[in-house]
């Protein structure tokens, strides 16, 4: 075993001054148990990934690797144990003569290098690679010979479990937000929607679809016998130790049926408001308006646009002991500590609008409900905010303002919806510039044009080139963009007029009220963003 001359990463990243000692004991502080130093300075945001790749390639003389494209030699996974792998975050990748590369997250492990010394009998050269690339390598590569060709398998379901907790354990890695499997006529493709973009990652035999959905529906206690109708359900599930929460569709097509699991992510669901990407003056107006006693405050955005986050994170802000906080969803996606949840089943009669008279007589101060999908349910939450409740809830709209007309169009008296709306948020989700292989690039004359349209001026803009963090995609993880309608005497006034909608948009852009594209393209001067992204979700009114 060769010696080595120990040096802790603390030290490594004082001498390039990455970092001061002071974050170092701030980070220290505020880690979880187990968690190694490098992780930690980059989960709080201390240095980045790549810095920290960068600093132990200089300082280590130590390769890196991105694994996203590297040849790995598969059969050598069978030499480390899948779980010491994971655990210890590495991957063996070649082999020459009785020299093993390992892919290492963190190369200054020598615990980790001596253990697997000891275990394979051959020297270890540690090479670096992020640790998602390490964890996205370790579901792909190992398991692969489970015997899923053999269609005269004794044990099916075997496999089956494999398959199914290495699916999982991908999505929870890639930080997916759905699962699709989808039966085709002669494979099963999987595929994983990341920052709202879907890409196939694995396609498995054919002969897997049935026991991979019998599976799947004894996981969410589903009828395993029922294959010709969909089927909903939800189930908890422990994947590397943390608790994930599940919402499982099953959808009968033409080549068997087809599954959309959906994973709801319990760590972003629970964000303060501070955390929700407002800037500051959104942020401010809309925190004073969620602290009025009554009213109603709607949230406005397509499918996927984060409203629920928002929601939620709003009804956090205000739950306190004193307060009584009921929510109508459907369904309920997250279960909230201290809130009282009641999930709409349209089969027994419990809808909107019958469980929010209910809820009514349950004497609340905050309600929640998940959808105005028409005129009853629209007016029993508008004639609520008006008897001293306040009132969340969403439309499916494209901007703050159109959800002004949606509310007329559903035949509700303007007087109520005048007196009782408070506020409109639009928002939507953009994808962020990954950190790792963000760069300077200057300003092409298009982009100046919109820009200074909007009041911005700026030198150079940011893009992502493409790494093995984001796997070449040059965006990583997702920020919402916001605009929000403030309702004041003379907006009512004009609703109340019945004025036109370019009337009350001219209004708010003389009020200098910030629009979605405002929003987002302040975040691309801020390089949090691209250009690309912003015009993709709002457009110029």
């Amino acid at each position: 075993m060769a010696l080595r001359q120990k040096k802790k990463l603390g030290d490594v990243l004082k001498e390039h001054k990455l970092i001061t000692e002071e974050e170092i004991l701030t980070a220290l502080q505020n880690k979880q148990t187990k968690q190694k130093l490098g992780d930690a300075l980059v989960e709080q945001g201390f240095i980045t990934e790549k810095q920290l790749m960068e600093v132990l390639e200089i300082h280590l003389s130590i390769q890196s690797v991105s694994l996203y494209n590297f040849p790995v030699n598969v059969q050598l996974v069978e030499i480390v144990d899948k779980q010491f792998a994971r655990d210890n975050i590495l991957i063996p990748i070649q082999k020459h003569e009785n020299i093993l590369t390992v892919a290492m997250n963190d190369p200054l492990d020598y615990y980790a290098i001596d253990f697997l010394e000891l275990s394979t009998g051959f020297i270890i050269k540690p090479v670096i690679a992020t640790k998602d690339d390490i964890l996205q390598a370790i579901n792909k590569y190992y398991d692969l010979d489970s015997n899923f060709d053999q269609t005269d398998s004794v044990d099916e379901e075997a496999p089956a479990i494999r398959v199914l907790d290495q699916i999982l354990q991908t999505g929870v890695t890639l930080k997916a937000s759905d699962i699709h499997i989808d039966p085709f006529e002669t494979k099963v493709s999987v595929r994983y929607r990341v920052d709202g973009t879907l890409r196939t990652e694995k396609t498995l035999p054919k002969n897997m679809l049935n026991a991979l959905v019998a599976r799947v529906k004894i996981l969410s206690n589903l009828n395993i016998t029922e294959t010709r109708l969909p089927q909903d359900g939800r189930i908890r599930v422990m994947i590397d130790a943390k608790p994930v929460d599940l919402r499982i569709s099953t959808l009968p097509a033409s080549f068997g049926e087809k599954i959309v699991i959906r994973i709801l992510d319990l760590t972003n669901i629970f964000k303060t408001l501070k955390e929700l990407d407002f800037s500051d003056d959104t942020l401010n107006k809309y925190a004073q308006v969620i602290k009025k006693p009554s009213g109603l405050i709607l949230l406005t955005g397509p499918t996927g646009s984060g409203k629920s986050t928002t929601l939620y994170g709003s009804i956090n802000e205000l739950n306190t002991e004193d307060v009584n906080i009921i929510t109508i969803e459907d369904p309920v996606e997250y279960q909230l500590e201290g809130i009282n949840q009641v999930q709409v089943n349209s089969t027994v009669g419990l809808t909107f609008a019958a469980g929010l008279r209910s809820i009514l007589r349950q004497d609340p101060n905050i309600i929640m409900v998940g959808e105005i999908r028409d005129r009853e349910t629209a007016e029993i939450a508008i004639r609520a905010s008006l008897t001293g409740h306040l009132v969340f809830s969403t439309l499916h709209t494209n901007s703050a303002i159109a959800a002004i007309p949606r509310l007329f169009d559903m035949q509700v008296e303007p007087y109520l919806v005048v007196s009782a709306l408070s506020a409109i948020m639009a928002q939507r989700l953009v994808k962020k510039i990954c950190p790792d292989c963000k760069q300077e690039r200057p300003v092409t004359s298009l982009e100046q044009d919109i820009l200074s349209r909007h009041g911005i001026t700026v030198d150079h803009l940011y893009e992502g080139v493409g790494c093995s963090s984001c796997r070449q995609t040059g965006y990583r993880g997702r920020i919402a963009i916001h605009e929000l309608l403030i309702v004041d005497d003379m907006i009512k006034k004009m609703m109340m007029n019945n004025q036109d909608i370019s009337l009350i948009r001219d209004y708010l852009k003389e009020n200098k009220m910030c629009f979605l594209l405002d929003d987002g393209l302040q975040k691309v001067a801020n390089g949090i963003t691209t250009i690309e992204e912003v015009l993709r979700v709002a457009t110029e009114e």
